[in-house]
């Protein structure tokens, strides 16, 4: 699943295709996805101008016309196709997984516009499309969800109370969305080895000095991601059909066998599963 510096290189790219256009044309080809597409889709946007992309965590919010939006999430495998009609260019996927053209099949959603169509492929249909009315019920969407890295609110206040007394490990409280938004397990192990924290250090034991390094290195892993166009570990690619260069940068995540990358550590990455997902860590390091 596409984490938060991939789902940001896609709302730029869409951003950037599709702001101020409009859409001449809907189709739907299957409203069963995750949640149903509603019967009013076709309306919200037919002969609509596109007046933003934008996301929060790991959603894209499309902005419409008279405060309505349209949130997009991705899922396991849904893919978001810029399609020209006179491009050579053949790659057009701007999302994270499966291939970077095209598929025949599993086409769902396609917004056309007037030289180009979005298309909105996803075979395992985990992925939706939710219509929200006026921007109070959008802040209400997100509330069960804790804030970005990026906001001002993940400070050391919010994360040190927040663990007081609290049990589980650190990477895991990474993952956990209601706690902060947007970091998912690649992201969440190459933060933690930057801050020199253990992944299975429980929070209750965690200093304000080593509170404040997950904060500051949270913002720092994923802004270099951002500008390094995300992680391809498979077939993500932006709307030009450019790889992310990221995963170039990685220093334990899927670097399991490989010495440590940090001066004078000659101790090897290990693996571990941590609630069913891979966990990468220096052992000699990660205190």
């Amino acid at each position: 699943m596409p984490e938060l510096p991939e789902v940001e290189i896609v709302r730029q790219s869409l951003n950037k295709k599709i702001k101020q256009k409009k859409v001449k044309k809907v189709i739907i080809r299957n409203r069963n996805l995750r949640l149903k597409i509603p019967s009013n889709f076709t309306s919200h946007f037919l002969n609509k101008k596109i007046i933003k992309v934008g996301r929060f965590s790991k959603y894209l919010i499309i902005y419409l016309p008279k405060e309505n939006h349209c949130i997009i999430h991705l899922g396991m495998s849904g893919t978001i196709h810029v399609v020209n009609n006179k491009s050579t260019n053949k790659n057009t996927n701007t999302s994270f997984y499966n291939s970077p053209f095209l598929p025949n099949k599993h086409n769902h959603v396609e917004l056309v516009f007037e030289n180009f169509k979005i298309v909105y492929n996803d075979p395992r249909r985990f992925g939706f499309f939710q219509l929200i009315k006026n921007n109070t019920n959008l802040i209400k969407r997100f509330s069960h969800l804790g804030p970005e890295p990026f906001d001002k609110k993940f400070n050391l206040n919010y994360v040190y109370n927040f663990f007081k007394g609290k049990n589980k490990d650190i990477k895991n409280f990474l993952l956990d969305q209601k706690f902060v938004s947007g970091i998912g397990n690649i992201y969440a192990s190459e933060i933690l080895f930057l801050s020199k924290v253990n992944p299975f250090k429980k929070v209750k034991l965690l200093s304000k000095k080593e509170c404040l390094k997950i904060i500051i290195n949270s913002r720092k892993i994923l802004l270099k991601a951002i500008s390094k166009g995300g992680s391809s570990i498979r077939d993500f690619k932006d709307t030009s059909g450019l790889k992310g260069g990221f995963q170039n940068e990685f220093k334990v995540y899927q670097q399991e066998g490989l010495e440590c990358k940090n001066i004078g550590c000659s101790d090897l990455i290990r693996k571990k599963i941590i609630s069913n997902r891979s966990t990468f860590f220096c052992d000699s390091c990660q205190k």
